[in-house]
Formats: structure tokens, C-alpha cells, sequence
């Protein structure tokens, strides 16, 4: 690191601590029970569930099996895909979307959790007012989210065509102003989208409830996608800068891997959470953030 970087480390290393985590989507191939015994094996204590995971276990499993599986484990869940579409966005199936959540946030909360989050979705042209309505879906899904002491997360999406960069995302939440919503920051939407490193200066503390950690290859970033994603410190991503700044501003969450990429998927979750640990701990400790 340069000297500036190393004294901005320091600055922030003595009161912010972060955490790393993965992302069931990284061992989807595995299942639920296999992907979190195989990462449990290779010291990961934070997970993040997902819901295809979750509902596929259900099946022939019980939710307070699914329950026992991480306690057994010692694995605790931040964080949570909940797999509700629509959430976010002007959409005529808003009040769908809003009973889906209710749904989902009963099945979390009784796996012990106290976040989960949606990508922002939507292909479609919106105009400028459809803002407003973003703002006001926003305050719909916090208030489901507080009735069951939980906070519902929104996750800008390179791809959206409604919501695909920080600046977007922090106005709108600013206008709904809920207590129980909060951003999503994933590396990879950030860096490969219509982004800049200065965004993160107008961030403010508590804004960021969760953040998901990867990296890509150096290339074009028109040609990144989900088969781009790579373990942290294996890419370009200046991961060790937005680290920095998202501890100066105060977040101290955890850091969960999401990949992509079949090799990682299909791949013994074991060694798989092995690799990443490794290699993502030392961008950790690069930042003086663990």
C-alpha cells in the first residue's frame, strides 16, 4: 500500500472490524446442508442464506432443522437473498410482491435473522417521477420488514435499468428515510458499473447494511459479468480503497463472497471456502480491517 493508503488504514483499523462471510450462491451446486458443513469445515463463520437453497432443503426438511444445521455448525446468518422480485421498482404487482415479502420475512426471522435484501430489478424506460414511486415502495417494504424487527436491504444492480449505481440508490433511500431499509454494496455492481470511487465519499454511517465482496479481471468492463466475478485479491478491483472508505464511514458488517463461476458452484465447498478464505483475508488484513 502507498503511505497514503497505509495511514488511512491505520486511522480506521482501531475502531471498525469486519467480518468475512459467503454467499450461498458461491456453493449453489452443494445445497444447503452441504455447502454450509463444507465451509463451517474450513473455519467460515458467517453465511448467507439463500432462498432457492432454503426452499429446495424444505422439501424434506423442516425450518427448524434448517435452524439446528447452523447452530450445530456454529455458523451464524447475516444476511439473506429472500428471493422477493418486484420490490423496488414501479411495477402493477407491487402488493404481490409486499405479501411475498411478509412470507419470507416469517421464514427468516425464524432462522435468526435480522437482515435480508432484494436486488433492484426492472428493464423497462422509467421517467424521472417513477423515483417518487421507488421512494414510496421503499417505505412499503420497510414497514413489513418492522413488523417483524427486521431490516429489509436493496442491492443496486449493474443491470437495472431503474436503480444501477450508488448515487441512485442513496437518493432514493434518503427520500423514504425508513429505519428498517438499508443499501446492499456489492463490489462487483459498484466497480463494473456507472461508478466512481468519489460516490463513496457521500456516503453516510448506517447507510451500507451488508456488503457483498468479490473481484474481476482486468478487462473492458462492458465485457464483465457473473462468470467475471473472482475471489478477492485475485482481480483489479481497488478493494483495498473501498474497504478503507466503507470503514470511515463507519460500516463494520461482513464481507460475503458471491460468486458465480461453475468452478465455484460445482466445486467442494470444503476447499472452495478454503481458497477464498485465504485470498479474501488477506485484502482484509491489507485494509486493517479484521
Amino acid at each position: 500500500m502507498s503511505p497514503v493508503v497505509m495511514m488511512a488504514a491505520t486511522a480506521v483499523s482501531a475502531a471498525t472490524r469486519m467480518t468475512l462471510a459467503l454467499h450461498q450462491n458461491t456453493s449453489a451446486g452443494a445445497g444447503y446442508r452441504r455447502s454450509l458443513e463444507g465451509w463451517a469445515r474450513a473455519g467460515i463463520t458467517r453465511v448467507e442464506v439463500t432462498s432457492g437453497l432454503l426452499d429446495e432443503f424444505l422439501k424434506t426438511e423442516s425450518l427448524a432443522t434448517a435452524r439446528r444445521v447452523m447452530n450445530d455448525l456454529g455458523v451464524t446468518p447475516v444476511s439473506a437473498a429472500c428471493g422477493v422480485q418486484g420490490l423496488w421498482q414501479p411495477n402493477p404487482n407491487h402488493a404481490a410482491a409486499l405479501d411475498d415479502l411478509r412470507r419470507r420475512c416469517e421464514m427468516f426471522a425464524a432462522l435468526g435473522l435480522s437482515h435480508i435484501y432484494a436486488p433492484v430489478g426492472g428493464t423497462q424506460k422509467f421517467m424521472v417521477d417513477d423515483y417518487k414511486m421507488g421512494a414510496d415502495n421503499v417505505r412499503a417494504a420497510g414497514e413489513v420488514a418492522k413488523a417483524f424487527r427486521m431490516t429489509i436491504m436493496a442491492e443496486f444492480v449493474r443491470g437495472s435499468s431503474f436503480i444501477s449505481t450508488l448515487p441512485t440508490m442513496l437518493k432514493v433511500a434518503r427520500v423514504a428515510a425508513h429505519p428498517n431499509f438499508a443499501i446492499v454494496f456489492d463490489c462487483y455492481h459498484f466497480w463494473s458499473g456507472l461508478n466512481k470511487l468519489e460516490d463513496l465519499d457521500a456516503l453516510r454511517p448506517g447507510e451500507i447494511g451488508h456488503v457483498h465482496f468479490q473481484d474481476v479481471p482486468d478487462m473492458p468492463r462492458e465485457l464483465l459479468d457473473n462468470t467475471t466475478r473472482f475471489i478477492p485479491g485475485d482481480g483489479v478491483t481497488p478493494l483495498t480503497r473501498i474497504l478503507l472508505k466503507l470503514a470511515e464511514k463507519g460500516y463494520n458488517g461482513s464481507l460475503s463472497v458471491e460468486l458465480f463461476l461453475p468452478k465455484f458452484q460445482q466445486g467442494d465447498p470444503f476447499e472452495v471456502a478454503g481458497e477464498i478464505r485465504q485470498k479474501a483475508e488477506l485484502v482484509m488484513r491489507k485494509a486493517r480491517v479484521m
